[in-house]
């Protein structure tokens, strides 16, 4: 069942799974909406966690119209839920919302138990036209740029075809229905591109203020760096020391929690339960 806060700027809709047990909180990525954690959802709540599933502003059922789209200002509606549903809580954040999470935890410790990041896009990125042409090298760059720049929902399409490598879940083609269906509500692709033109630096500037345990789930073909194990590395080691941890999903793309939902489950509860002990 659909819940929805109402916050400064705009309404954020959420669903809430499991009566007891401690909060997690899961935030999809751009362009997504809280039905990306169809899969991981059942097995956290099963493990005896209370969930919250949260559509980022201006996806899903979250009004569209917000002033902006930042990671910052992503993280503060994860604070104002983690509020609002009586917190603290784990923060599990994809993407865009890995760096949101970063923020949020830096700025509210008090708030925040744990972070989990799933391919985040946490630290400073370098693009050049060279990784735009090469076809082996952030090959999903191409799609990204052209859609946040021309608004298509065709690009969006292309990009998430590199970014499910190898075998797709067998509800893809229906999920892809379901995306394409919300991108044609009035302004969900505005939000879209607004998030495409945000750059992870103010998460980057936070990763050093993080207090709490920190898991960096990575997927090993995950089309949006050359090197995906080099990229959690560095997010772990902008880290304070011992604070984090990285985790590999062989074969994975960049949504390594809707191709492998079993084996990133099994990395979170372990990581938890060494949190929680």
């Amino acid at each position: 069942m659909t819940e929805f806060l109402t916050i400064d700027g705009g309404t954020l809709a959420y669903e809430l799974s499991g009566t007891t047990g401690p909060l997690l909180v899961l935030v999809h990525g751009m362009g997504d909406s809280r039905q990306a954690y169809r899969f991981l959802t059942p097995t956290l709540v099963e493990a005896g966690y209370r969930v919250a599933e949260l559509d980022l502003r201006g996806h899903g059922e979250s009004s569209v119209g917000w002033t902006g789209h930042s990671r910052t200002d992503i993280a503060g509606d994860l604070i104002s839920l983690v509020k609002h549903l009586g917190g603290p809580a784990v923060l599990v954040g994809h993407s865009i919302s890995g760096g949101a999470a970063t923020i949020a935890a830096a700025k509210a410790p008090e708030l925040v138990t744990a972070l989990v990041e799933l391919a985040p896009f946490t630290r400073k990125q370098a693009i050049s036209l060279g990784d735009l042409r090469k076809a082996s090298n952030r090959r999903g760059l191409r799609h990204l740029v052209a859609m946040t720049l021309l608004g298509s929902t065709s690009q969006w399409v292309k990009y998430l075809d590199v970014a499910y490598p190898g075998t797709k879940p067998a509800d893809y083609t229906e999920r892809i229905e379901q995306i394409t269906t919300m991108l044609a509500e009035p302004g969900r692709m505005k939000a879209l591109q607004a998030m495409g033109k945000t750059t992870p630096v103010d998460a980057g500037e936070q990763l050093s203020n993080v207090r709490c345990p920190v898991l960096v789930i990575q997927g090993s073909a995950d089309c949006d760096w050359a090197d995906p194990r080099a990229e959690g590395e560095a997010i772990v080691a902008d880290l304070p020391t011992g604070l984090g941890r990285l985790e590999m999903i062989e074969g994975a793309g960049h949504y390594p929690h809707v191709q492998y939902p079993a084996q990133v489950a099994a990395a979170i509860l372990t990581f938890l339960a060494a949190v929680n002990a």
